[in-house]
């Protein structure tokens, strides 16, 4: 039995359109309404035939729906929210694919009161962005993190959970705050070093851009992979997050400062000690599936010629 069979995405950029294209995959039967409050994304939806049904207004996309899923940066999901309350079924489910949740979590119950909210987070994507971005195996054997808050029913949550185990995901529950700690760890941190070692290599003088680019090795690669996402998307995530962000860049600048007296004094026990244990938790990454041992961070030469145009 499906979870659910009208969906409406509102939001039709990189995971909006790979969730379309996900459930068109694993749930053909499903009618998808998608919605996107850029005209010329609505206009590519059309093209890419994404959706049964791509309307021009919020309200006519969730009219019919069950489960309503706001694929926009987390800073808009209150307006969005807001846009589609006069319209929204009475019994229809609410959720989302923001990469932080307490405020998200707010931002829909202040939004839509009364309404079963379950917010969802699939920890999953690429640099790339737009309609044409997405894919259908964007959340295989990803984790997709829920965090419903006290006192949602527990057959929505169920209802989620089976929808993005339908989409090939592993589906985790957390408390909101929870996730928001953990995710600055894993995700916004990385994202906030990566943007800071780009623009630093980009300013230094003495360094020209050519050569910044010409020799860069698969470190500084990966960081400008990773410096290249949405900016709106981003710049939402750690305004939203930010006192987590901030507690953990202050942990992290502790560390680093423990690591340039290491570094100035000669430690170097020290440093192998950091070394070694940092190792292993790349080991624990390809354990557990979430990366492969390939050299090169998992990127075949074929990955590395063609990244702009086929997404990881």
């Amino acid at each position: 039995m499906l979870p659910f069979t009208r969906v409406t995405i509102v939001g039709l950029g990189l995971i909006g359109s790979s969730v379309a294209r996900a459930i068109r995959a694993t749930m053909p039967t499903v009618c998808i309404t998608g919605h996107d409050a850029d005209a010329d994304v609505r206009e590519a939806a059309r093209r890419l035939d994404l959706a049964d049904d791509v309307t021009d207004t919020p309200g006519a996309a969730v009219i019919d729906a069950d489960l309503v899923i706001f694929c926009v940066p987390v800073g808009a999901i209150g307006a969005a929210a807001a846009a589609v309350r006069d319209d929204l079924p009475a019994d229809a489910i609410v959720s989302d694919v923001g990469s932080c949740k307490a405020e998200v979590a707010r931002a829909l119950a202040d939004a839509l009161p009364g309404v079963a909210i379950v917010p969802a987070h699939p920890v999953a994507g690429t640099e790339q962005s737009g309609p044409a971005a997405g894919f259908a195996t964007l959340f295989h054997r990803r984790w997709c993190i829920l965090t419903p808050v006290e006192g949602t029913p527990e057959v929505a949550v169920e209802r989620v959970a089976a929808f993005w185990r339908r989409l090939g995901a592993d589906v985790e529950t957390m408390t909101p705050d929870h996730h928001d700690r953990v995710l600055a760890v894993t995700s916004h941190l990385p994202h906030l070093i990566a943007y800071t070692i780009v623009g630093t290599a980009s300013d230094l003088e003495q360094v020209t851009e050519s050569e910044v680019i010409k020799y860069s090795a698969g470190g500084f690669r990966d960081f400008t992979r990773i410096a290249a996402s949405d900016p709106t998307m981003w710049r939402d995530v750690f305004l939203t997050n930010r006192t987590a962000v901030l507690e953990m860049l202050q942990r992290f600048s502790e560390d680093l400062t423990a690591l340039q007296r290491a570094i100035r004094v000669g430690d170097g026990e020290q440093l192998f000690e950091h070394f070694t244990r940092t190792r292993a938790v790349r080991r624990s990454i390809v354990e557990q599936g979430q990366d492969d041992s390939a050299p090169d961070f998992g990127r075949s030469a074929h990955h590395r010629i063609d990244a702009a145009e086929e997404p990881r």
